[in-house]
């Protein structure tokens, strides 16, 4: 196969992933993040990437959003909610992160293949998300890329996805958002 070749299997894929997400699941989320005080993103590895890209968004689109980690994020309180993308669902560090969430009274979304993993079993709100964990053997059934490929660039779709809604909520535009770009490079 050639890289175009491949390309167009990406998106094919794609497709058949983003088939598979459960609405009411996607809707309860953005219902939340629309209702909620400020708004945290976490994840490891790729999945943080795409984290880091959906808080930048939140942000443009004029909500209160921080990555966790960052040496600007204020402590998490009551009425906050934790948004932790994760393929597993047991990633030690986003765990802890759930644990001392949900202590101080935030909610906890874990947006997850594994609904039914611990970070899963401890979140308030769970959006499953399709494709093939990064350990898996057999994911070439499911996805011709290697290893959680299928899970990040669906999870970074979904939270572009999420954005829109909570932009047709709140009658946000791009052109307004573009006003909370960055301007100082």
């Amino acid at each position: 196969m050639n890289t175009f070749s491949y390309a167009q299997e990406i998106v094919n894929e794609l497709q058949r992933s983003v088939a598979q997400l459960g609405a009411a699941e996607a809707e309860q989320m953005a219902e939340l993040l629309l209702r909620s005080g400020r708004v945290f993103v976490a994840g490891a590895g790729r999945s943080g990437l795409m984290g880091r890209a959906f808080a930048m968004r939140l942000m443009h689109a004029g909500r209160d959003a921080y990555v966790v980690g960052e040496t600007v994020t204020p402590g998490i309180g009551p009425g906050d909610v934790l948004v932790l993308g994760t393929g597993s669902g047991e990633t030690a560090s986003l765990l802890s992160m759930a644990v001392k969430a949900r202590a101080v009274g935030a909610a906890v979304v874990a947006v997850t293949l594994s609904p039914e993993s611990s970070i899963g079993l401890l979140a308030d709100h769970v959006v499953k998300l399709p494709g093939a964990p990064k350990e898996q053997a057999d994911a070439g059934r499911i996805t011709i890329q290697p290893m959680a490929s299928l899970f990040e660039q669906t999870l970074l779709l979904f939270y572009d996805a999420v954005i829109l809604r909570i932009m047709e909520e709140t009658g946000q535009t791009s052109t307004r958002m573009f006003g909370n770009h960055a301007n100082l490079e």
